[in-house]
């Protein structure tokens, strides 16, 4: 009868080691569970050796095993992949994995079945890594973190805490919702912003057709009507822009280089950074949205890692981290040194002034009845249908002032073309006046 080697974690986080003879893999995983641990790893002891040799040789070596074919793309670099994976990408593969680890298949078997089944380059090589490291003894949460251009300390976080209270598939499935309800409202975002986009390339476009084609005719017009007579002052100012962006492309190009380069540089400073996502939150129109989704995530990231089991203090440095934003980052930066002081956390979230009344309270409910994980987690599905407001009231602003924006530039090119003709029929009808008196 077969031998296996097991690691598990047992009712109190601590970790087991054992080995136990019985027929196959599928009833060494029940026998474990009966023995009342958490099975993390099982590994038949006569197939376990010949991996161990394999890593032994790499390390002789000093590269790696899988690394010495070239198929690890963390420290290789490969044309055209890259070391990071879309965000729906690890979406679908964390929900994957919380639906094979929930209905009883052991993770490592779990990262073998969508290894073999990934399309993404990048993501099937990185969980090929995992299986190796988890091989080796490694544990989930220590094989993720050696991936973090992928694996955020959230991520990581929260499965280590599954590890130690033995809920491993809990804290996925928790994961696999929080990734897919932030990539919704991400979606959300990004297609009520397409059409005022696309409005402002059209303008834009139209523009340079106006400027470079259409304003220079006029003014080949103008000379021989006119004949010599000065502009009005606006037409001037329209034929000189044109003549600029016409003549001058390259300058122009330039200066308006230079100017996206300084500004992407100042909000790369501290005082820049904060003075910009400060005015993000405050901006007619777009600004509620922003706060909405900046206050969704900050309650739901939070509530999801606490009730996960991780710690709060180290739950709100995650926080802190993954924010986005310097002033959420700032408050929830108060509220660890609050709670770390042993004070409440309603107190510096209310100082911050970026927190509405509704959400202080209802924290501060959630804090006084021991319910926090679970208020906060309210309050981001409340937040999550305040964010579909706010982005069809954003839509819907922003469709009529970019109409009328256009409209507006528009019309002042065509009316700075026809002030010199209005002026010249003027002179025509004066000029016939004194005519018909003489």
């Amino acid at each position: 009868m077969p031998k296996f080697s097991y690691v598990a974690m047992d009712s109190h986080g601590k970790e087991q080691k054992g080995t136990i003879e019985v027929g196959s893999q599928n009833e060494a995983i029940g026998r474990v569970k009966e023995m009342g641990y958490y099975p993390t790893k099982i590994v038949e002891v006569d197939k376990e050796k010949p991996g161990r040799k394999a890593e032994k040789t790499g390390a002789q070596t000093g590269v790696p095993a899988r690394k010495k074919k070239g198929m690890s793309l963390n420290n290789l670099s490969v044309p055209g992949l890259g070391g990071k994976v879309k965000s729906k990408v690890l979406t679908t593969f964390t929900r994957q994995l919380a639906t094979l680890v929930d209905a009883g298949l052991p993770l490592l078997r779990g990262l073998r079945v969508l290894e073999k089944q990934e399309r993404n380059p990048t993501l099937k090589n990185i969980i090929g890594d995992l299986a190796l490291a988890i091989e080796g003894g490694s544990t989930f949460s220590e094989s993720l973190a050696q991936h973090p251009k992928v694996f955020n300390r959230l991520y990581v976080n929260m499965v280590k805490a599954g590890e130690l209270g033995g809920v491993l598939e809990v804290v996925l499935n928790r994961l696999a919702e929080f990734m897919e309800k932030a990539q919704k409202i991400k979606g959300k975002v990004i297609a009520a912003m397409f059409y005022p986009i696309a409005v402002l390339v059209v303008a834009v476009a139209i523009l340079i057709i106006l400027m470079v084609k259409v304003v220079p005719q006029f003014k080949t017009v103008f000379e021989g009507m006119l004949e010599g007579a000065q502009l009005p002052a606006f037409t001037r100012l329209v034929l000189g822009i044109s003549e600029a962006v016409k003549d001058h492309i390259l300058v122009t190009s330039g200066v308006l280089a230079v100017i996206v380069v300084i500004f992407l540089l100042f909000i790369r400073t501290k005082f820049g950074r904060r003075v910009w996502d400060k005015f993000k939150l405050k901006m007619p129109v777009v600004g509620p949205v922003v706060s909405k989704v900046a206050i969704s995530r900050f309650t739901r990231t939070l509530g999801t890692l606490i009730s996960s089991g991780v710690p709060i203090l180290q739950a709100l440095t995650i926080v802190k981290e993954t924010a986005g934003n310097v002033i959420i980052s700032g408050a929830v930066g108060a509220v660890h040194d609050s709670v770390k002081e042993g004070e409440t956390i309603t107190a510096p979230l209310e100082a911050s002034g970026v927190f509405p009344p509704m959400v202080i309270s209802m924290v501060d409910v959630g804090e006084q009845t021991g319910a926090l994980p679970e208020m906060l987690l309210k309050i981001a599905d409340n937040y999550d249908d305040e964010v579909d407001n706010a982005v069809a009231a954003m839509t819907s602003l922003l469709e009529p002032i970019m109409i009328v924006f256009l409209a507006v530039v528009v019309g002042s090119i065509v009316i700075a073309m026809f002030l010199p003709l209005i002026d010249l029929m003027n002179k025509v009808g004066d000029t016939g006046g004194k005519g018909d008196k003489e």
